[in-house]
């Protein structure tokens, strides 16, 4: 008897099952590829754990996915607001919690090597991961998958993506809300995902939260703000604490894992490197090479490259495989944002002029808008902002970094130059 449904371990959701259609995308060479692909880049230098890919985190996403959708969508949980947006039939039920699974399988298909670490400036204009997933869903490899599961691969990109990065495609209320449930900013299982997967092989515990207990809770209600009917996702009060747990976790992760100095200064020899050995230095857009690059052609690269002197991209190579990174002799003060909010950028310059553009390096990080608001209906029926209910959402600190880094044979003198220079590098220029 052929099996009909097959069961992956998980370290975080135990097991995640698929069936033989679904397990057709799982064996794919466009999703296989992502056992190649490291979801924290270089992380695993910093905290030797984080080894973890790309591959088990879409698995992840895509079990999370399910579950809200069942959750959402659960009679007793609708709203008579938004209760006409949800399908009536089973067909359409069926139809798109399938569609939303392969979504959320499919939603980092066109991550490059090392996933984020290099992609803003090594992309020609106009791309980026979500238009690689985009083509790599709509692409001829995949179409008989699709024909087979009787669903449509434009369906599956919308998703994927959402609206903000499918631009030039129509959503209905419905399709924004299935993205939502893997791309939202609030509650996207992506982050979900990611949050409690990288925790857990970082060996750290920031990123750990009640995800059940939210789950749960999830609601398709309208927004809470200018009168607003449009349906988003949002929480019943009961499940206020789990979701301020989940925005503290993505903060702490932020400040101790993602933004570590260390990670930081990495992602820039990688992309150093990157550019010296990338033909015209850029990624190739077409979908075929992308398919064949993962971070074991580029690591060979580098291993090769860090024993040839002679290499363009020998020094960022061996700093890469030796650990000889540079070291961080500024950080972001708040007292010196307060005399100049580009204070790092300042230093930067200077030590540019004083050592050299090749020994310096900038790494700078502002967060744009504001805290992250969704309608909670509460315990009197009412639907109100979150922002207006927990102040503890209201008062989430806003992740910024300003680092300065310098090779390490002049950190010492370079510590010392901008201790004893410090107030005269900050104050602000007639160009700033």
């Amino acid at each position: 008897m052929i099996k009909q449904t097959h069961e992956v371990r998980d370290p975080i959701h135990t097991f995640i099952r698929l069936n033989s259609t679904e397990l057709k995308i799982l064996n794919s060479r466009a999703f296989q590829r992502l056992r190649h692909i490291h979801q924290l880049a270089l992380t695993y230098l910093v905290y030797p754990g984080a080894t973890h890919r790309r591959f088990e985190h879409s698995l992840g996403v895509m079990e999370l996915a399910g579950r809200v959708y069942d959750v959402i969508t659960d009679p007793i949980n609708l709203h008579d607001a938004v209760r006409d947006i949800v399908p009536k039939n089973q067909f359409e039920h069926s139809y798109w919690r399938i569609v939303l699974r392969m979504a959320a399988l499919c939603h980092d298909l066109g991550h490059l090597p090392f996933s984020h670490a290099a992609e803003k400036e090594l992309l020609p204009k106009g791309w980026d991961h979500e238009r690689f997933t985009v083509e790599i869903i709509r692409s001829e490899e995949l179409q008989p998958i699709w024909d087979e599961m009787k669903i449509k691969a434009e369906d599956v990109a919308k998703l994927a993506v959402g609206p903000k990065k499918y631009k030039e495609s129509l959503f209905s209320n419905w399709e924004a809300i299935l993205s939502e449930i893997i791309v939202g900013d609030a509650f996207g299982v992506d982050r979900i995902d990611y949050l409690l997967r990288d925790s857990h092989h970082a060996g750290v515990a920031y990123g750990k939260f009640d995800h059940y207990r939210l789950i749960d809770c999830l609601k398709i209600l309208p927004k809470a703000e200018d009168d607003s009917c449009e349906p988003v996702l949002g929480i019943d009060e009961g499940g206020i604490h789990a979701a301020e747990a989940l925005i503290l976790a993505r903060y702490f992760m932020y400040t101790q894992v993602y933004f570590h100095k260390a990670r930081r200064i990495y992602d820039i020899h990688l992309k150093d490197f990157l550019k010296s050995w990338l033909p015209d230095k850029m990624f190739p857009t077409d979908i075929i090479k992308h398919l064949e690059m993962t971070d074991n052609e580029v690591t060979a690269a580098i291993w090769k490259a860090s024993k040839d002197p002679k290499h363009p991209g020998h020094d960022p190579a061996k700093r890469i495989v030796n650990r000889e990174h540079y070291r961080k002799v500024y950080e972001r003060n708040p007292n010196d944002v307060l005399v100049n909010p580009e204070s790092g950028k300042a230093i930067f310059k200077a030590a540019c002029e004083r050592y050299g553009n090749e020994k310096v390096r900038h790494d700078y990080y502002s967060p744009k808008g504001s805290g992250i608001s969704f309608p909670v209906l509460a315990d009197d029926g009412r639907i109100i902002s979150s922002l207006s209910l927990s102040e503890t959402l209201r008062n989430v600190p806003s992740v910024a970094i300003d680092y300065v880094f310098v090779s390490p044979e002049i950190r010492k003198e370079a510590e010392k130059w901008i201790n004893d220079n410090l107030d005269q590098l900050i104050q602000p220029t007639k160009e700033d």
